[in-house]
């Protein structure tokens, strides 16, 4: 099942033009997935069974698995053996029937305005670390970008001149302004941390990790629990909780739809309107009032 895991996995970045980070969940998914039946014996897709796949996200619940991360599973389990019946691989989908777990909606968490701040006033610092792990947050926090825009950001992509920086998938882009802390911040990650993070080295990405190589996904989660944990706020600070403040201050400021759309970088206008109805069922009075510019 490994090589037709890698064909269906170029089906779903070519084909499907599925997002990156979704395809790397399914990927990571389906991989667990073939171990752990390939510790049971069976390699084959013709030899899975629907009773084998309901066994395996027992397994999974009894792991302590989330249960947004079964539904996650069963839902790439659905999508593959859906994919080995149309390339008549197998006769029949054995994920057909299987059901995934009601994931229970829980209201977002967004920060307030003062511990946005005591989150962000962690980052102060002389290190050469704290200096671009400041410069990340400030942006972060002015621009509500995910994670996979913030760590593949280049250089070139910041405009200091008018305040906005530009934003780029595989279809289009998308300038957001940010203010004068996050600018600040940096041009002083530019002019004396940045080059001796590099340590010689050359890229074109903005940020780089104390190797000077590129950053993942997983090192910018750590840093934002690490100072999320210091400044002792209880609240579960992910990268989400940011981008959730961040729209919820557009809301508080009255931004139109129609702009959130443009700097939340949804492309479709109904996602944009699911969302603010997600932020505003856990908002209430709690929604930051934003930073100055």
């Amino acid at each position: 099942m490994d090589e037709e895991l890698i064909r269906f996995a170029s089906f779903l970045e070519n084909e499907r033009q599925m997002a990156k980070n979704t395809l790397v969940s399914y990927e990571r998914d389906l991989r667990q997935m073939i171990s752990w039946m390939a510790g049971r014996g069976v390699t084959e897709s013709g030899k899975v069974t629907e009773t084998l796949l309901a066994s395996y996200v027992l397994w999974l619940e009894r792991q302590g698995k989330a249960t947004t991360t079964i539904s996650r599973v069963v839902a790439s389990m659905k999508s593959f053996f859906a994919y080995e019946q149309k390339q008549g691989i197998i006769g029949t989908n054995p994920a057909e029937g299987i059901k995934a777990p009601k994931v229970e909606k829980k209201a977002p968490t967004i920060m307030t305005a003062e511990e946005v701040e005591a989150f962000l006033a962690q980052t102060r610092g002389k290190t050469l670390k704290k200096i671009r792990d400041r410069a990340m947050m400030e942006l972060l926090c002015a621009t509500g970008l995910r994670v996979s825009e913030l760590i593949d950001l280049k250089v070139q992509d910041l405009n200091f001149q008018i305040g906005y920086v530009i934003c780029r998938d595989e279809d289009r882009e998308r300038a957001i302004p940010f203010g004068r802390e996050a600018q600040d911040a940096l041009l002083t990650y530019l002019s004396e941390a940045r080059e001796k993070l590099l340590k010689s080295g050359s890229t074109d990405l903005l940020f780089v990790n104390i190797s000077g190589k590129a950053m993942s996904r997983q090192g910018f989660w750590k840093i934002i629990k690490f100072y999320g944990d210091k400044a002792g706020i209880r609240k579960e600070i992910t990268p989400q909780a940011l981008r959730n403040s961040f729209a919820a201050h557009l809301l508080k400021s009255g931004a139109d739809i129609r702009s959130m759309q443009a700097m939340l970088g949804h492309s479709d206008l109904s996602v944009t309107h699911a969302y603010v109805s997600y932020i505003n069922s856990g908002a209430g009075d709690r929604i930051p009032t934003g930073r100055r510019n």
